[in-house]
């Protein structure tokens, strides 16, 4: 409804509402926002969601444990290892199940790669949105070389759904430590190059600078994680804070800056993708032989091979097939310091072979109510860059 902002009958002084999406470049596909302008600024700003709605953790209760995994990829696009992880590391806590050496850390340089991929997406469309085009084409090729890493070893590019309840689904290809080894070596030039486009480019930081406040007090309130409260200036990280898959004995920083804005979100992300590598040189060295899946009858898939030559394995197989892996009566939840943030999966059993309740707790969807805070008296102009320095994906959103 109009309210009346002047007594001058001779302007127009109503508050213009407009829709921001879904179907616009800037909402990157299917997020629609509803906008309250006084001329060029914003007045309150209201996320609707759903126009993505895949019924995910409904879905999963239709699915036995091992077919779930392909669903948590598709949640998160972006870091898809992420997800897969955090869905398996849930599992194995409910099972007791000690995952080999040699699979944790492969699992750590998965996980890496998938947030070097994310971040790097992340920020050539970050740069694209704010009216930078030539970022995007040098985050795309290393994105490739990423993607070539996961097809090299696990088939699929975008979603390698790789990772399984007790390990992997194979081992890693020859030539993959090589080529892996290669990337490491050169990706921290690449990153200068980003930093040279942007990081003192005099339009970027006046687009960026002082723009999306968000407290470290409302960040907490909020419920915000990953890097988007490192930037608000809590040193909060999951890899840290409670280890897995023996992330204690990596040495690495936690990025943190103070500006509390959307410049300190693009500083925390690009030092981040900094660490990753330092991650991915030390696992490189940690890499051990040995087996890569738990040896569990009843509650991970044999070795493929020994399906073919082995009556156990076979038979231990078709009944995973069949009658799925069964979960003790109880519940569980797990964390994982995904892309985003905190990716939570909380699994209740009641013994059968299918989840009774499954709850994705996606930081891209906590993160996102920071939006009416960030934006609220800021150019119209500006929402686009404090939108984007969310970094959410929609389909984490909408799950």
């Amino acid at each position: 409804m109009a309210r009346e902002l002047s007594h001058r009958a001779d302007i127009r002084s109503e508050i213009m509402e407009i829709n921001l999406g879904p179907h616009h470049p800037s909402t990157h596909g299917v997020f629609r926002a509803i906008v309250e302008l006084d001329g060029e600024k914003v007045l309150n700003c209201t996320p609707y969601l759903g126009y993505l709605h895949r019924g995910y953790e409904k879905t999963c209760e239709n699915k036995k444990y091992h077919q779930v995994i392909p669903l948590t990829e598709r949640c998160d696009y972006m870091g898809a290892s992420s997800n897969s992880l955090a869905y398996c590391l849930t599992i194995e806590k409910m099972l007791g199940l000690e995952v080999p050496e040699r699979a944790q850390v492969i699992r750590v340089i998965m996980a890496e790669l998938s947030r070097i991929f994310s971040h790097l997406f992340w920020l050539g469309t970050h740069g694209h949105d704010i009216g930078a085009m030539t970022p995007l084409f040098y985050m795309l090729r290393e994105r490739e070389e990423i993607m070539n890493l996961f097809e090299l070893t696990a088939g699929g590019r975008l979603m390698p759904t790789y990772i399984r309840i007790g390990g992997l689904a194979r081992d890693l290809e020859d030539g993959f430590v090589e080529k892996l080894k290669a990337f490491t070596d050169h990706f921290d030039t690449r990153v200068d190059e980003y930093e040279i486009l942007l990081t003192k480019n005099a339009i970027y930081m006046d687009r960026t600078q002082g723009i999306g406040f968000l407290s470290l007090d409302k960040a907490i309130q909020l419920g915000v994680s990953g890097p988007m409260i490192r930037a608000s200036g809590k040193s909060w990280d999951i890899r840290k804070s409670e280890p897995y898959c023996g992330y204690e004995r990596y040495d690495f920083d936690i990025p943190v800056e103070r500006g509390c804005d959307v410049y300190s979100r693009y500083l925390v992300r690009v030092a981040e993708m900094r660490q990753s590598n330092r991650i991915l040189k030390q696992a490189i060295k940690l890499l051990p032989e040995g087996p890569i899946r738990t040896v569990a009858p009843g509650k991970t898939f044999p070795p493929q091979e020994d399906i073919y030559t082995k009556m156990e394995a076979l038979i231990h197989h078709f009944m995973l097939v069949v009658d799925g892996v069964k979960l003790p009566v109880g519940d569980c939840y797990q964390c994982i310091e995904s892309p985003r943030g905190e990716l939570g999966c909380y699994i209740v059993s009641d013994g059968g072979p299918n989840p009774y309740r499954l709850k994705w707790r996606a930081p891209a969807f906590v993160n996102l109510q920071t939006l009416a805070e960030m934006t609220r008296g800021c150019f119209f102009a500006d929402l686009i860059a404090i939108l984007s320095s969310i970094d959410i994906v929609l389909a984490e959103v909408d799950r």
